[in-house]
């Protein structure tokens, strides 16, 4: 026959007992090939497999011999016909007319196994002559791709297709193997219905394994669907009171699953600028009841903790309903706008790259001399800027302006966490969800302990680096003592006064990072004291240590669960539910993808302008109009 290469050279369907049953009774193939290649004969009228099965050849049960018979149709590639199939035997041959090959198989008296009892193995047809298999159905593509569905949740329907056809010169359709997928996932991870009915249990288990954690589940409505989740580890609230900066960014991002959702985050962070995820939910929908919902917990998480700790900073996009519900739980916290949202909001209002640079240098501007003379120079572009700062106050995002303290951190770093999370966990169900962000914060909480341990300055990594630049600039300047603390630094620009009892400097960068400035380290080095010694407290290696010296226990497998468990219904009332998934379902259609702008996460870099001719782009040297 033409030259239809079944299977690869470097494969075998059967060990050397020829079996074909592995101790978990699933059919084991090492790579998706079932006869190796010299056990065909190519020839243009019969087809010969040597003994890809054997008469006598056990298998546990029927549903196991149909999938056995099934793969090795489509790795010789002839279409198999059903004849009988019982619960005592199972007869099949090549649908092919007039061709031999045939197979019986029949229950052992007695025990619960199938034996094969007669086999015809000579193909007299030319089998499939395309790449279309009638047994290439949703239940073989699912079996076929749950190891690497296993491994990666991220496989894609187009890659599924194209590995099948590339491995088993099968092809299948996209819904095929997106349908084989879905049902691989359910196998793996459960369905997203039973998601939801665990959460009670789940939730249970959180507190049980976490003493002191927070997780709650909420339902609404007669038929107890889903309407809220809460979640925070014991180890992330002590962390955050104890050691963490008093500063929170709040996010929330589209969950694009089988029902839909919103995940919303409350995060810190750490001595070393990492993020810190405090708490997370996750809620029907975003709205402003669910975010005044989640503000609420976590005020109640927080306690009269929040009476010990310095002011709050909350940073971000201060849409109407966040306002609101900080405004009611945290009504003394200082509530700033994320520079990322700002910034994108006056680039596509006035789509002017010079504009753009001097907002920039506005925003970092220290004092509000030097914020008033950028505006200035933004006025003299365009008058237009003067109504745009109505609808964003300076005082909400200008460094200058705002009287919360940021700790130079000025857009929102959860934004990208959130984004990744959605992306990595929208096809799984919602406990599994949960776990993959437990295991994720787990992971984190060991590896930064373990860095922690391994420190051996007196701040972390990134206040070391700042300290020395400070003390690097620090030699240019003149150190003019008043008396005990304070100092005047004298520099060919202007003239600074230092409090070292208040730590304080008249260009507020010591207030506003937390960190001495250059002019401070002048002073300090001036008087013998050790600059980093008048750190905040919250940079040291010892508040770093502090911040991830609890661990996040696991989680016991569910099947050591209950099923039933104490969740809360719309009243607040504790009460023995079965959770089921919410009204909301996902559209039919591919799901629109957010694509989110990294690089908008840092300053852009400034344009140069010419002195001469006042264009952008180039300098004044590499001017080409006459001087």
């Amino acid at each position: 026959m033409a030259d239809h290469s079944l299977v690869p050279n470097d494969h075998s369907l059967v060990p050397n007992d020829h079996s074909l049953v592995s101790n978990d009774h699933s059919l084991v193939l090492n790579d998706h090939s079932l006869v190796p290649n010299d056990h065909l004969v190519h020839d243009t009228s019969v087809l010969v497999v040597d003994h890809p099965l054997a008469i006598g050849q056990e298998f546990p049960d029927v549903e196991t011999c149909r999938r056995a018979l099934k793969d090795i149709a489509i790795a010789m590639h002839f279409d198999l016909r059903i004849v009988k199939s019982d619960r005592s035997r199972f007869i099949a041959k090549c649908s092919k007319e007039g061709c031999p090959w045939r197979v019986h198989v029949a229950k052992c008296s007695g025990v619960p196994t199938f034996t094969v009892r007669t086999l015809h193995g000579e193909h007299t047809c030319e089998g499939v002559r395309n790449l279309h298999h009638q047994q290439a159905s949703v239940g073989w593509v699912a079996r076929s791709v749950e190891a690497r569905i296993r491994d990666n949740p991220q496989y894609k329907p187009k890659e599924i297709l194209e590995d099948i056809r590339e491995e088993h010169g099968v092809k299948v359709s996209y819904m095929q193997a997106w349908r084989g997928k879905e049902r691989s996932m359910a196998a793996l991870h459960g369905t997203f219905e039973e998601g939801y009915r665990l959460l009670p249990a789940y939730c249970e288990q959180i507190r049980k394994t976490n003493p002191g954690s927070i997780a709650s589940v909420f339902a609404t409505g007669q038929e107890n669907c889903f309407q809220r989740l809460f979640i925070s580890y014991r180890a992330s609230i002590y962390g955050f009171i104890n050691a963490c900066r008093p500063l929170l960014e709040l996010d929330k991002a589209n969950l694009k699953g089988k029902y839909l959702g919103t995940i919303l985050c409350a995060s810190a962070v750490d001595s070393d600028d990492a993020l810190f995820p405090l708490a997370i939910a996750i809620v029907d929908g975003e709205s402003d009841e669910n975010w005044m919902w989640f503000m609420s917990e976590l005020r109640k998480l927080l306690g009269v903790n929040t009476e010990n700790m310095p002011r709050l900073t909350i940073l971000s996009e201060r849409q109407r309903g966040i306002v609101e519900a900080v405004e009611t739980h945290f009504p003394s916290a200082f509530h700033g706008f994320c520079l990322r949202y700002v910034s994108e909001n006056f680039r596509d209002t006035f789509k002017n790259t010079k504009l753009v640079n001097i907002f920039w240098n506005a925003v970092y501007a220290l004092t509000t001399v030097e914020f008033e003379s950028k505006i200035n120079e933004m006025v003299e572009i365009s008058q237009d800027v003067i109504p745009w700062f109505d609808h964003f106050p300076p005082q909400l995002w200008a460094v200058a302006y705002f009287e919360g303290v940021r700790y130079g951190h000025f857009t929102l770093g959860v934004t990208e966490l959130l984004y990744n999370w959605a992306q990595e966990c929208h096809e799984l169900p919602i406990v599994q969800m949960m776990e993959h962000v437990r295991q994720q914060l787990t992971s984190w909480f060991d590896e930064r302990r373990d860095m922690g341990l391994r420190m051996t300055s007196i701040l972390v990594p990134s206040a070391e680096k700042r300290i020395a630049e400070a003390i690097a600039d620090a030699r240019c300047y003149q150190v003019l003592r008043a008396n005990e603390v304070e100092f005047e630094i004298v520099s060919t620009e202007r003239t600074n006064i230092v409090d070292i009892r208040t730590r304080t400097c008249s260009c507020r960068r010591w207030q506003i990072y937390g960190l001495p400035c250059a002019h401070a380290a002048a002073a300090l080095i001036s008087c013998r004291h050790n600059v980093h010694l008048f750190a905040e407290a919250c940079f040291t290696v010892g508040s770093y240590r502090e911040v991830y010296s609890q661990a996040i226990n696991p989680i016991p497998d569910k099947s050591l669960w209950h099923e039933q468990g104490e969740g809360t219904d719309g009243g607040n009332a504790k009460v023995e539910i079965m959770i089921r998934p919410p009204k909301t379902r996902r559209p039919p259609g591919r799901p629109k993808k957010k694509v989110l702008r990294v690089e908008n996460f840092k300053r852009p870099k400034r344009v140069v302008q010419c002195g001469r001719c006042r264009m952008l782009g180039h300098s004044q040297k590499k001017c080409t109009m006459p001087s």
